[in-house]
Parts: C-alpha cells; structure tokens; sequence
C-alpha cells in the first residue's frame, strides 16, 4: 500500500520520461513539470514526448501538465527531480513553496554546481529537508530499456527504509524490480564516479583500445570508486551489487550511454566544444569530472582515471597521451 498519493515530477529528459510511464502505471495522478511551454503542449496533444523516447504513450487523464514548478510543490507529497545536475538551478530558481515537507526523491547524477554538494546535501542545506526525508534513484538501468519493456533493477536509497520502501513500490513493476538501500551517499557518489568512468571508457575506446584494456580499465575503475567512498563515507557496503558495480558496467558499455558517447568522441579527437554540440543530450561525466577533482583535492585520495579524464578535458591534454600515462598506473 502506497501512502502517498500525490506525486510531481520536475524535467523532461529521458530518464524524466521514463519515470513518468513507470509512475503513471501505478498512480492516479502525477504533476509534470516541462519547463518549455512549446514541449509541453506538444506532449499533451499528441501523447508523446517529441525529444525523448517518443515511442512512449502517455494517458492525459493521469497527468496534470505544467510550467510552474510551484504547482508541483503545491500538489505532490514526493517530488522527483529529474533533470541535469548542471542545469537544477534554473529549474528550481522560481521555486517559492516550502517543500522541507515533502519527499524529494533524485533521478540525478552529479554533483550540483552551485553548492558544490550531492543531491541529498544540496536539498537538506538549500530547502532545509530532512535527509530521511530524501532518496535516491540508483541503476543499473537505461531509460531505452525501461521504454522497450526489457527487465531492468533499480535501488532506492534513503536512511529512511519505509520511504525507500513506498518509492520502490511506486516505481515496481512486471518488468522493474527494486531493491531498497539506506546508503544514500554512497550510492551518490558511485552514481556520479560511473558517469566518469563511463566517459573515460568511452574515450580508451575512440582511441582504438580493445575489450582487454576496457576490462582492465574498469576493473580499477570500480576499485578506485571504493577507495574514495571507503574513505569518505566509511559504512559497510558490498561494491560489487548491483547499485554500484552494476551501474558502472551499464554506463560502461551500452550503446546508450551518454557518457561513453561523449568519450569515444573525444578519443576520436573531437574537442570538448564540437563534442557537446553534437550530442543531443548531456553527458553528466563531463561536468562530474572537474567537481569531483575540485573535490578530491580535500582528500588526496589517489584517482588516476580521474585524474587522466580531468587533464584531457580540463587541462586540453593529448587523450593518446593522458592514457598512455594511465596504463602505467593500472594494473
């Protein structure tokens, strides 16, 4: 039995879209925010997102359209943001309803900008909700699948295991299954480091490397994302679930992935500018990689892939050369 009834959902990406189908199975009625007044009138005249996963059909009489995120605070008990991590400020800029009440659940994957924080951080310091009051959505799981109908897992996080609970449960279904999970910033920041890694992974392979390096690469990838959580969040955790391991192979080496789209084109010598320009949608390592090197230089943890991405993207260093340097650090 789900308590909550009244539910919002902030963006219209693909990831956003996805959820909203899953959402509006269960649910009576969801808020949907779509910023662009041209986007939402299009969806809600012909069913459909026309940028994202448009194979989706949508039943009107389940989902109150909006432009007003005040509406959706207004009227959700839990809100899911689902928007790029670089972008959440100008989303929520003309957010005025005191939402330290609700359940604010991330579809989000990187660090915010502006404060320099998680999700979870961000909306406990900035909107003043309680962290048990805050999950988190965790793969592995590529919207393309969930719109196609393929089994997919999530987990969802929160130091509050009833609401993970009532999240999975409104998420659940015959092709989804959950798994709940109090490691709530754990889990944040495996989420942010596989975006990297993906995109790091994405670049060995536009420089020509094989399956062999890849496995190598990710390999240390997963180890190096234990050193920095062990050290900065010290809790018992299996790395290797689903959660976190899971999530990093998924990003690593699907075809949909954003991030190892963006990498492959890097390695194939596109500059970071052209890069961003053809992709259609954004690719979060780009933007993880310089907040979480800023934010590693508080730890000192050693993070060669890391390292090696930020200087190709952020330093204008040779990819060739960076990950030369970086198969002498690997093993």
């Amino acid at each position: 039995m789900n308590p909550y009834k009244k539910i919002g959902v902030v963006g219209n990406g693909s990831w956003a879209t996805a959820l909203m189908k899953l959402l509006t199975n269960h649910n009576h009625k969801v808020f949907w925010h779509i910023r662009k007044q041209s986007d939402l009138e299009f969806i809600k005249e012909n069913h459909r997102n026309p940028r994202y996963l448009s194979e989706l059909e949508f039943d009107n009489n389940k989902i109150n359209y909006t432009s007003d995120i005040n509406e959706v605070a207004k009227n959700s008990e839990v809100i899911y943001f689902v928007v790029p991590s670089a972008f959440l400020d100008d989303f929520t800029k003309n957010l005025n309803i005191d939402i330290s009440k609700k359940i604010i659940v991330s579809g989000i994957k990187g660090i915010i900008p502006s404060s320099k924080l998680l999700f979870a951080e961000h909306f406990n310091q900035k909107y003043n909700v309680p962290i048990d009051n805050i999950a988190v959505i965790a793969g592995p799981s590529h919207a393309e699948e969930i719109a196609k109908g393929r089994l997919s897992y999530l987990t969802i996080a929160s130091k509050n295991l009833y609401n993970a609970e009532t999240i999975a449960n409104q998420l659940e279904c015959q092709n989804l299954r959950t798994f709940i999970n109090d490691d709530i910033y754990g889990i944040e920041y495996a989420a942010v480091l596989k975006n990297i890694y993906a995109l790091a992974s994405g670049v060995c392979q536009g420089l020509g490397f094989g399956d062999n390096f890849i496995s190598v690469l990710i390999s240390n990838a997963i180890t190096e994302t234990e050193r920095f959580i062990k050290t900065v969040i010290p809790e018992h955790r299996n790395i290797l679930s689903s959660a976190y391991l899971g999530d990093l192979l998924a990003t690593s080496y699907s075809k949909f992935s954003r991030n190892r789209t963006f990498g492959m084109m890097i390695g194939k010598g596109y500059s970071v500018k052209a890069a961003k320009l053809e992709m259609n949608m954004i690719a979060e390592g780009y933007y993880a990689t310089e907040s979480f090197f800023n934010l590693n230089l508080q730890f000192n943890i050693y993070m060669p892939i890391l390292e090696a991405i930020y200087n190709i993207l952020y330093n204008n260093k040779p990819a060739g050369f960076e990950i030369k340097l970086l198969t002498h650090k690997i093993r």
